[in-house]
């Protein structure tokens, strides 16, 4: 059973194009929407299972009909990777599983009235569970509001999903390093700088993570259209790789 990952967005909250930015790449992404870059979410099917991982797309709804997907698996409760879980919860349909993790203030009125969610499946650090036949092991994150990154591990493929993150927790180095992930698909929000910035990588802490981990494939998601007009008239790096909406990636 081969587990597949599709990345369904991989922007920022500011998305590509950005609203008044008459940069190269908006400007690009305007003309040719294969540019465009939607808010950084992804689809995992595996053992006839599909999960979504984040809900921040908008229009949801009009992708995922009820019955396309067993559960959602969120990172976190930012606005940019929630919003389309609000009109959502009002449809009329079997509980949807949420899993992510414990935060108790959630994202505005989410919990408080969940409608058809059920966010009651909360995950813990490094604590292994099941999802039809899938692993999914939590990793600890480091950004603004507490985050978890996921190693998805089949018997054969293992990749690691891992935004939003500014560098990584010691912890979860050390899990990946040991674990083996043959895709790792990191936020990487800036083009190289001196400094790690706050709450996302820039390439390179990428270069360093990659480093590191031994990850011979990593794939960037959560990309601004900065590092968009970097990328236009620069290389990444050899086993680095820009991801793009609409890409699958399939591991046997």
């Amino acid at each position: 059973m081969s587990l597949i990952l599709r990345l369904t967005g991989t922007g920022g909250a500011q998305l590509v194009p950005v609203f008044g930015c008459d940069c190269a790449a908006c400007r690009r992404a305007r003309q040719y929407p294969q540019h465009r870059r939607r808010p950084c979410s992804g689809v995992v099917s595996y053992n006839d299972a599909v999960t979504l991982l984040d809900a921040g797309i908008p229009d949801l709804m009009e992708h995922h009909p009820a019955g396309s997907f067993h559960q959602f698996l969120l990172t976190h409760y930012h606005m940019d990777h929630v919003q389309g879980l609000f009109p959502l919860r009002w449809g009329i349909d079997e509980p949807i599983p949420v899993y992510g993790p414990p935060d108790e203030e959630g994202c505005d009125d989410l919990f408080k009235h969940p409608g058809i969610l059920d966010f009651s499946h909360t995950v813990e650090p490094f604590v292994v569970f099941d999802l039809q036949g899938l692993q999914v092991t939590p990793l600890p994150l480091i950004h603004s509001k507490l985050t978890f990154g996921y190693l998805l591990e089949s018997a054969h493929s293992r990749v690691a999903w891992l935004t939003d993150t500014a560098g990584l927790p010691d912890k979860t180095l050390t899990f990946l390093r040991n674990n083996h992930p043959q895709v790792m698909v990191i936020d990487c929000s800036h083009e190289p700088r001196d400094e790690t910035p706050r709450n996302h990588n820039d390439l390179n802490t990428i270069i360093t993570i990659k480093a590191e981990t031994g990850c011979p494939r990593v794939i960037l998601t959560h990309i601004s259209h900065r590092f968009d007009v970097w990328m236009m008239d620069n290389p990444l790096p050899e086993g680095i790789e820009a991801g793009f909406d609409g890409m699958e990636i399939m591991l046997d």
